[in-house]
Order: structure tokens, then sequence, then C-alpha cells
């Protein structure tokens, strides 16, 4: 039997995630361009609604995720759909977002990380489709209403702006609707794999709605389509997942750097541009800090140093800038470019690095922890936080390890929500490394966090990660808890 380690090693690569409502239900649409597609969509739509009627992720409830999915798989059944169990289904869809959206103005304000990615303008034009359609009526100056009054201004800033592979916005290409796609660069917008931002939802969009038929695209899509009949939210994203499984991997004291992650270790190096760093997927044209940060953070682990130049080049006046233009910092990135530049022997002398812990403290007010817009668990951005700053700045995330250990569940566990795997595996990692580096954490602490943790290792994953919906890439989650097992062995 292969050990957890090996498994993990041989699975790693393209990126594996579960499907997601909100990009099965765009592929659902292609009735007409690819029947296979299409009906393999229908089937997981019908067959994954939750019970309250709305699609999305049933744990935890995230308003943004289920208004995103519920109203992409209403518009999707009632355009594609066939049979009366596709209209008994619209309609609790309907109701159930009756109620959502009811409570929609304090329950989207209490997803405490904001809001899933492009829902701003996504969300508008689904509504929009589902007002046509007559699945739902006049938003007026309800919560969707008002975001479409949001989006026709974004929309009006745009003018002239063309939207191509080089920007973030290709990824949610599908917000152009009817109105929007003047915007697009059509020529210069699919990526070399056929996609558009590697994304299926908007690439389902684009050879519905822009090129029909699009021959790249639809092979896209169908080597994207997984077995079930759903789609990921992201496709590939080989960098992210063998990158933070190695990060995860290189916590664990005396790993070295053994030859069965050789090949990892070149694909990372490989796909690194000198200058502009690295995105989430070698064959994404759009780079990012937080890969860069991350990517430069464990090549260095391993002993591949990279042009530090790469990392720079995201530096803002007060923080590092994760996209271009982004309209709000990402804390994760902050912390992974640190994570990164300690990696490299620098420390609170450093002008950036002082940057960095300045804007930590401001983004995390009068809080003991901190939230991020990619991830909906506290537990991530700040465990990353403590491994980042023990030894460099204490003093930032002492009140964080307190916050960690007094938040841990009676029976061991941690979690946002409920608990997870996920999170208490983050919990473990960064109290080891504060427990190694800085001051005692209680025994007791960690011994009934591994033993939950190993009861419950093999829980599936909740989604936790913020897409355009919720998703789970579950072999980072998995390293994650395969370095804090052996972290405590």
């Amino acid at each position: 039997m292969t050990d957890p380690f090996t498994q993990l090693i041989n699975e790693i690569g393209p990126g594996h995630m579960a499907s997601t409502a909100y990009d099965t239900a765009w592929a659902a649409r292609l009735g007409e361009v690819d029947w296979n597609i299409s009906s393999a969509a229908l089937a997981w739509l019908s067959e994954n609604q939750l019970p309250d009627g709305s699609w999305g992720a049933e744990a935890p409830m995230y308003y943004h995720d289920r208004v995103i999915c519920t109203l992409a798989a209403m518009v999707a059944l009632s355009v594609r759909g066939r049979r009366g169990h596709d209209k008994v289904q619209v309609e609790k869809g309907k109701l159930a977002l009756e109620r959502i959206v009811g409570s929609a103005t304090q329950g989207l304000q209490s997803d405490p990380n904001g809001a899933t990615v492009g829902f701003e303008m996504i969300a508008p034009t689904l509504a929009a489709e589902a007002e046509k359609l007559g699945i739902i009526k006049n938003q007026g100056n309800r919560i969707l209403g008002r975001l479409s009054q949001q989006r026709a201004k974004k929309l009006s800033y745009l003018q002239g702006k063309m939207i191509n592979r080089h920007v973030t916005m290709a990824f949610s290409a599908e917000m152009a609707g009817t109105d929007g796609q003047h915007m697009l660069d059509i020529e210069n917008l699919q990526e070399e794999n056929g996609s558009v931002g590697v994304s299926p939802s908007a690439t389902a969009y684009f050879t519905t709605y822009i090129k029909r038929g699009d021959e790249a695209s639809l092979n896209y899509l169908r080597n994207t389509l997984k077995p079930d009949g759903g789609m990921p939210n992201v496709a590939p994203f080989d960098v992210f997942e063998i990158a933070w499984s190695l990060w995860n991997l290189s916590l664990i004291p005396g790993l070295g750097r053994p030859a069965k992650l050789k090949p990892h270790l070149d694909f990372l190096s490989n796909a690194w541009q000198p200058k502009v760093g690295i995105g989430f997927a070698a064959g994404y044209s759009v780079k990012d800090s937080d890969d860069t940060g991350l990517v430069y953070d464990t090549l260095l682990r391993y002993g591949i140093e990279k042009d530090l130049a790469s990392l720079l080049a995201y530096e803002e006046n007060d923080h590092f800038r994760c996209f271009d233009l982004e309209v709000n910092p990402s804390i994760s990135a902050n912390i992974h470019v640190l994570g990164a530049l300690a990696q490299t022997g620098l420390d609170n002398k450093n002008s950036s690095v002082r940057k960095v812990l300045s804007f930590l403290r401001k983004a995390r007010g009068e809080n003991a922890f901190w939230v991020d817009k990619w991830h909906s668990s506290p537990y991530y951005a700040t465990a990353h936080a403590i491994i980042a700053c023990a030894g460099i700045a204490n003093d930032l995330v002492g009140e964080a390890v307190e916050w960690i250990i007094s938040t841990q569940n009676a029976n061991g566990s941690w979690g946002t929500y409920i608990p997870t795997a996920e999170e208490t595996a983050y919990a473990i990692q960064a109290l080891w490394v504060w427990n190694e580096k800085v001051a005692r954490v209680p025994k007791a602490v960690f011994r009934k966090g591994v033993q939950w943790l190993r009861e419950h290792m093999n829980d599936p994953y909740p989604p936790l990660w913020i897409g355009k919906c919720l998703y789970s890439p579950n072999l980072v989650i998995r390293s994650a808890v395969i370095s804090a097992l052996a972290l405590t062995r």
C-alpha cells in the first residue's frame, strides 16, 4: 500500500477539484453547440440541488456562493431543461432564492470575506436573464437590482478598455452578458489551451455567445468535463496545486529534497518568468504576487533560487498588490510575499518587510486574526501569517496564536462553520512553528488536535476557498493534513 506522502506526490499536477454548480450551469447551456457536455451538465445540476432548493456549497452557507450558483442553475435549466422535473426544480430554486435574497442585504454583508470573484458584475447579468425568462420578478431596489445599477456604472468606466487574456477580468468574461460584449478583445481573449481565463464558465459563455461553436473552446471543455458530468471552478491550476502542496510538505523537518519531488520542482522552476513571476497555472497569461511569493518561498526551501525582482515588481506604496487593477488588496498575498522575503534572510530592518508588516497590522484591525478574500476561513490566512512572522515579528502574531489555542473545539478540532480537517491542519501547522521558534504551546492542544485529525483526515473536504463560487482544491488540503500529522508525529 502506497504511503500518503508518495500517493500525494504521484497525484499532484493538473489540479484536482470537485465539480461546482456555477461552472456546471454554464456548461449546461451548450445544448445546441455540444449536446454531450450540455446533457451531462444538466444531469449533474438535477442531481445536486440542495435540500432547501438552492445550489452551491452545502456547507458552509456562504450567501454569495448560494446566490450566484442558484441563479446560474435556474437560468440553465430554464434555457436547456426539457423535463417536467427540471421545471419543478426551477420552482424550488425560485423559492430558495427568494428566501436568500429576502435577507440578502444582511446575509451578503455577513459573509466575512466579502463577495465571490466578479460577483458584483456576474450576479446582475444572471439576474437580468432570470427576469427576462420570467424566473424571478423585477428586482427594482432590492439587492440584485442595486447591483445592476453598480454594474452599469462599472461598465461605463470601462468604456474604451478592452478585456484580453492578459487582464484578470477575462476569468469572469461572462459578466459581459449581452450588453458588454464590445469590451471583449475576441481575437486575443483565449489562452493556448482554448480556454478563456482557464475558466470553464467563461469559456462556455465564449463558445455559446461570442464565438459560437469555437472548436478550441469546446476541446478545452471536453477535456475539463469531470466523470460526474460537472465542471470545476478553474482548470488547470497546476502551479497552485503543486506549489501549495510542496510548501506544506516543506515544513516537515528533515524532509530535504527527495528525488520524487524533482519533476514538480522542475515544473515550477520552468514555469517561472523572470521579472514577472508566475500565475496559478503555467498556461495562464496573468501573473500575481500570491503565486509568485509562495512559489519563490517554496523553491528556495528546496534550494532553488529565482530572481527577487519578480516579487518586488508587485510592490506598491503601502502594500504588495496581488493583481493589476485590483479593487482591494489580498491579505494572504501579502503574507506570502512576507514569507518569501523572510526566506531570503531579510528581517524587519528591510523596508519591504516593514511595509508588509505595517499593512498586516492595519488589515487586522481590532481582531486577533486575519480574513482574506481567497479563503472563507480565518484559520488559513492567520496560520500562514504566524508561520511567516514567527521569529521576525512575534509581537504582530502573538494574539493570533492565543486566538487559535482558545478557539480549539472540545473534541480537538478547529472550524469556522463546522469542524474541518483543513482548518485543523492549518491550526496545528501554525502552532507547531510557534512552538519550535518562539514559545511553548501546551502539549494537550497538539494531542487533542492530532487525535481528531487522524480520525477525520479522510472525511470529504467542504469547499472553503473563494473563486467565482466556493471550491475545494482537494490535494492542497490533503498536503496540509499530511504536513500537520508529520509535524506532530
